[in-house]
């Protein structure tokens, strides 16, 4: 049995495509809403999914609360999805046919992420394959507990295997939405990167003692490379990097779009935000949180 966990907030427009392209695989979807104001509860619980609802606090925070409550029985596999996502059909009957036969010492299994903006598949710039551990069986695996960028962990030595097809992010809302949710994004990104100069709080980097070399290698580069680099000019390197380097130029005009906002705007906002709190806050710790709390509206 799989149990799927999706956390939501006013997801209407994407709700019914991700939990329809689940229900081949799942008669078993939990829902951890924080108050949605539009349809998305009526959808979900129509749709046949179970529905609880829990005030946000962060991605994590939400997310392990239903690893917790989602009641998933001790010899089935958990799912972790966004409401924003869905499976495509090779993947789903990929599974149909994986889940039931996998070996006893297998607890995980990556999928391959296609990522579309606007419409677009964004195959360069280091986009495709996005290979993200998803699946895993029950008791096995914890999120981590991180402002930005957390990922599943199983225990060290744990066996995984990687799916063959994709399941895709494809968010509909339109780029003011985009831009509205990346300018959070960008504060708790700022969070992750203060808390490893000021310990603001406790940091958990569970992911570096598991076997996932993609996701491991992207972080050692984001923290020990990535950062060393000069405050607003790492950005448009890495902007460069991304859309000649890694051909992000085959992408097209929207994948201009995606690579220069993805790639160049939002990671010089989070250095901008860095730069205000640091200058603002004189480095005190307890002047940091105080500025997120009121004016970031992170409840650190």
């Amino acid at each position: 049995m799989l149990t799927v966990i999706i956390l939501t907030h006013n997801e209407e427009i994407h709700i019914e495509r991700c939990i329809r392209s689940l229900q081949p695989i799942s008669n078993k979807i939990y829902i951890v809403d924080s108050f949605s104001s539009d349809r998305t509860v009526q959808i979900a619980q129509a749709l046949g999914a179970k529905v609880e609802q829990r005030k946000w606090v962060n991605y994590a925070d939400q997310f392990q609360w239903g690893l917790e409550h989602c009641g998933a029985d001790a010899d089935s596999w958990i799912m972790r999805m966004d409401a924003d996502e869905y499976l495509e059909l090779d993947l789903q009957r990929e599974l149909q046919d994986l889940l039931p036969n996998l070996p006893c010492d297998v607890d995980g299994i990556y999928l391959k992420r296609k990522v579309f903006f606007n419409g677009k598949w964004i195959r360069y710039g280091g986009f495709y394959p996005h290979i993200l551990l998803r699946i895993w069986r029950a008791g096995k695996g914890r999120i981590e507990q991180r402002w930005m960028d957390e990922h599943i962990v199983l225990k060290p030595g744990a066996k995984m295997l990687t799916a063959s097809k994709n399941f895709v992010d494809d968010n509909c809302k339109g780029i003011s939405f985009w831009i509205s949710k990346h300018n959070q994004y960008a504060s708790r990104e700022a969070v992750d990167v203060l808390n490893q100069k000021y310990a603001l709080l406790g940091h958990d980097d569970g992911l570096m003692a598991i076997d996932d070399p993609q996701a491991k290698r992207k972080r050692f580069v984001k923290e020990k490379i990535y950062s060393r680099l000069p405050v607003g000019i790492r950005a448009f390197f890495y902007f460069c990097y991304r859309y000649f380097f890694l051909w992000g130029f085959l992408d097209g005009s929207q994948g201009f779009i995606w690579h220069f906002m993805q790639g160049f705007w939002y990671r010089f906002l989070v250095d901008i935000k860095i730069m205000e709190l640091e200058e603002r806050s004189g480095g005190n710790v307890e002047k940091i949180k105080q500025l997120l709390r009121n004016e970031h509206g992170l409840q650190i």
